[in-house]
């Protein structure tokens, strides 16, 4: 498990043992299919979708690194059970992000997939939402992507290529009642997302979101079953969806096979919301 303090780290033994070999030129010169060695960091990836998402990059060969910022049990527990890296910091927080990131370049490589997953709510109506519910969620699930995005995309842009994924929500299209502060983030993270690939195509950059629907996670597990049955009715397939069904569209537009498609959303929703 990491910190967010880069002062020990030292980069990986295995650049030593390639003759004439450097972090550099190793990673990303040109069209390359093989992932190999790409690194990849999911934020919020030890939990749910997450987790999900650092394992599919995981079995695709893919060195990731994955953040968290409060859970330190689980995060202990998706370590030892994935062998993925776990590096601690508030991705709120703008100093601790360009920290981290330099970390995780310095232990596993320059990163050249980023996907913004980490999120949290505070639901309330807005006439009982108060001003530190409101600015949690806009900091973690909105400011954040701005701060990862800073972090990584210099090095995105001296290499010529880049693959940003943004996880936004079906509620950020739609809207949803007690979620304005929620809603307003997740939809932020689209505008976001089409800005962003505009400036970033000529780089070689792709930037894209994902909208899930209702998913079958923790989180939603703990609704009773009342209100989760009232879900499933609104969901045309008639079920909930699963982390890897997620983490599967995430991985595509990660991929080589993807670099046409850039500043687009891909809803995985079961067909509740169709834009």
């Amino acid at each position: 498990m990491y910190g967010a303090d880069i002062s020990n780290t030292h980069p990986d033994s295995r650049w030593q043992n390639e003759p004439g070999s450097t972090k550099a030129n190793r990673f990303r010169v040109g069209a390359v299919a093989d992932v190999v060695g790409r690194t990849a960091l999911v934020t919020g990836g030890t939990r749910g979708i997450g987790a999900a998402i650092a394992k599919a990059l995981r079995d695709a060969d893919y060195a990731v690194a994955a953040t968290y910022h409060g859970n330190d049990e689980a995060a202990e527990g998706f370590e030892a059970a994935t062998g993925i890296p776990v590096f601690k910091w508030d991705v709120a927080d703008d100093e601790a992000c360009a920290a981290g990131v330099a970390q995780i370049a310095a232990t596993l490589g320059p990163v050249e997939i980023l996907v913004n997953n980490a999120g949290i709510t505070r639901d309330a109506m807005l006439h009982k939402l108060s001003s530190e519910q409101w600015r949690d969620v806009i900091e973690t699930d909105l400011t954040a992507c701005f701060n990862m995005c800073r972090a990584v995309i210099p090095g995105m842009r001296k290499v010529g290529y880049g693959r940003i994924v943004n996880v936004s929500s079906i509620n950020g299209q739609k809207g949803q009642l007690g979620q304005t502060n929620y809603a307003a983030a997740k939809a932020g993270l689209l505008g976001f997302t089409k800005a962003l690939a505009l400036e970033s195509a000529a780089k070689g950059i792709t930037v894209n979101a994902i909208a899930p629907g209702y998913i079958a996670t923790d989180m939603v597990a703990a609704v009773s079953q009342k209100i989760l049955d009232g879900i499933v009715a609104q969901i045309p397939v008639g079920r909930l969806g699963r982390p890897d069904e997620v983490a599967r569209a995430v991985l595509f537009l990660a991929s080589d096979e993807a670099g046409f498609i850039t500043g687009s959303t891909l809803t995985v929703n079961g067909g509740q919301y169709m834009t």
